[in-house]
């Protein structure tokens, strides 16, 4: 579905304003999903983390998305932290009164925003809690506290998966579970096994793909014992390297590090694998993820391999749509069976499941869900 022209008129009533942790044009994930659905009938703003830079402070703009506008702070990596603050929360109230814009809805993924957004005013209040932050590395140690903070200034909370939603709906009385959704059709296209990526053709042998970002929450032990177990698999990994030494990333002849793709880009290379691999790590910073790559590998066609997940196994898993397997042994044979399936109903069934996950429907949850909390708040 396209996004429908703006009705101008209802603009200065339903602006919705984003702080988040994650840049807009880093990885298409769940704030993409989400805030270009509800850029169809808003114009959303979207607070990213400053950057440093020389000369007089300013927001930069840019307009990735029909109705969606990226603010990016920048100002003097001199600031210390509490003059950071004071900066941010400078640029912030100046660019709204400048522009008149008094938002309807704020929408935070990150509680780093509160010592400079907590003072501003809205209808409604959002956490979308898409992963637990302070188990990440390198977490701020205000972290916890600063989402306590926001966690009794929000309307209501939605986590990124069931786990999650465990965790914080003791800390919040109007919560719900929305976990990863799908954008079937733009993934369906890799099927059709039409263009391959040119940078992947060459890569010859059954491709096992990898789809995301590539930091502390990926089993580094295991892609190497799965590659040297194996080496007439490819491993193929596309994907921004953050929060790690790229030189820690196992080096094998047979396996491929490509680098980012933009996200129209992915079905172009799922189209040449055979297998979409999941293989985190069990520690702290997996310990609630709910990884949107999974219906992804679904809807692309692919069979999926997973080390278990918590999320995973009891959503995906479950349904025997995802092969779980916790070790280099266990994770070779869930591939080889996933090569040696030949179950003619398995799309069906897969696309029947999918039809349940589709992020057209869980946004319109959400905004159900936001409507009535709004309603009960007033």
């Amino acid at each position: 579905m396209q996004p429908r022209a703006l009705d101008q008129e209802l603009t200065p009533h339903r602006d919705l304003l984003c702080f988040s942790h994650l840049r807009w044009d880093w990885v298409f994930q769940r704030p993409q999903q989400l805030l270009t659905r509800a850029a169809r009938d808003r114009r959303v703003f979207f607070i990213e983390e400053p950057v440093h830079s020389d000369g007089e402070p300013f927001m930069e703009r840019t307009t990735p998305a029909p109705n969606v506008t990226v603010l990016r702070p920048r100002f003097t990596g001199g600031a210390d932290a509490h003059n950071a603050v004071l900066m941010q929360r400078r640029l912030l109230d100046g660019w709204l009164a400048q522009e008149n814009i008094v938002p309807d809805t704020l929408w935070f993924y990150t509680p780093m925003a509160v010592p400079f957004a907590s003072h501003l005013k809205a209808r409604l209040c959002v956490y979308d809690c898409m992963d637990e932050l302070s188990g990440f590395a390198g977490a701020p140690q205000a972290l916890r506290l600063l989402e306590k903070q926001l966690l009794g200034h929000c309307d209501v909370v939605f986590t990124g998966g069931y786990s999650l939603y465990e965790a914080k709906s003791q800390m919040h009385a109007n919560c719900h579970a929305v976990p990863s959704s799908v954008d079937a059709p733009h993934f369906v296209k890799a099927r059709a096994h039409a263009v391959e990526a040119d940078d992947q053709r060459a890569i010859r042998g059954p491709i096992l793909g990898y789809c995301g970002v590539l930091d502390e929450r990926l089993d580094l032990a295991l892609i190497a014992g799965v590659a040297d177990a194996r080496p007439d698999w490819q491993l193929v990994f596309v994907g921004p390297v953050c929060k790690i030494d790229p030189a820690s990333l196992p080096r094998r002849d047979n396996v491929h590090y490509l680098g980012p793709r933009p996200y129209d880009r992915l079905p172009s290379y799922m189209t040449g694998w055979e297998v979409g691999i999941l293989p985190f790590a069990i520690n702290d910073a997996t310990r609630f993820i709910s990884p949107t790559k999974t219906p992804e590998y679904l809807a692309a066609g692919l069979h999926a391999v997973s080390t278990p997940v918590r999320d995973v196994v009891r959503g995906w898993g479950a349904e025997s749509l995802v092969r779980i397997a916790a070790t280099v042994s266990q994770f070779v044979d869930a591939v080889q069976a996933s090569l040696d399936d030949q179950d003619p109903m398995r799309l069906a069934r897969v696309d029947r499941v999918l039809a349940q996950h589709s992020w057209d429907a869980t946004w319109q949850r959400m905004q159900d869900i936001m409507s009535k909390s709004a309603s009960a708040a007033a």
